[in-house]
């Protein structure tokens, strides 16, 4: 684990001092060096350490940023998301069953404003109902969203939309269904197309043409989910 000398090196490399960081993060200089000096941070914190410096979970703990080019360090510096597996990888939080098998949460449309918060909270997400869906392939896994108002029809209000986690953003099908976890707009659901010429950039796209397409960065994004199914009545 990097986390702690990796938080060092962000903290350095953006010209802050441990009083001014722990400002920023709204910590005190006490909690902000205790984690420089390995104390582990509670999720919700690390969540918002990975926000600030614009690094993903996964690379934040598990890869040493000492060893990426000066290229790399001067984009994470600008504030850019940066890849550093050659793949966005994202932490997914899951639950199991007694025998291992991994549930299918169902996030309500009540549930979805803690969701945007709590995604990565192991706590919130044992809290969520589940079920499982046999004929799915087992070798992914997946999440129930249930679906606010008509923009995606035929796929009415209140149905529930089964998706199958994606953990490489760059495999995105252009003109396919995604749910998105966004962290300005909550849970989205929309038809993705990757935007020409900018390799940073989507345009999300409604069925029902009434709604307008709108961009989204994919800095905003935290969480990607591709459209399996979906059922319009209630479990």
């Amino acid at each position: 684990m990097f986390f702690a000398n990796n938080l060092k090196l962000l903290r350095k490399r953006r010209g802050l001092t441990q009083t001014a960081l722990a400002e920023h993060l709204e910590l005190s200089r006490t909690t902000l060096i205790g984690y420089e000096k390995g104390v582990q941070p509670p999720f919700p914190t690390l969540i918002k350490i990975s926000e600030y410096f614009k690094v993903s979970l996964d690379a934040l703990i598990r890869y040493d940023l000492s060893a990426l080019s000066e290229f790399q360090l001067s984009e994470i510096d600008r504030g850019m998301e940066v890849d550093i597996t050659g793949r966005q990888l994202r932490l997914l939080t899951i639950s199991t069953d007694k025998k291992g098998k991994e549930n299918i949460e169902m996030v309500s449309q009540k549930a979805q404003a803690g969701y945007t918060a709590g995604y990565g909270d192991p706590e919130f997400i044992a809290e969520l109902p589940k079920f499982n869906l046999p004929f799915l392939d087992q070798n992914k896994s997946y999440r129930c969203f249930q679906i606010a108002g008509d923009s995606m029809l035929p796929i009415p209000e209140g149905a529930w939309v089964t998706a199958s986690y994606v953990q490489d953003w760059r495999t995105v099908v252009s003109g396919h269904a995604y749910i998105l976890v966004t962290k300005e707009d909550g849970v989205v659901f929309k038809l993705v197309y990757p935007k020409k010429g900018d390799d940073k950039t989507w345009i999300l796209v409604s069925t029902n043409r009434i709604y307008k397409p709108y961009e989204i960065k994919i800095e905003e994004l935290r969480e990607l989910w591709k459209f399996e199914t979906y059922h319009s009545h209630d479990f």
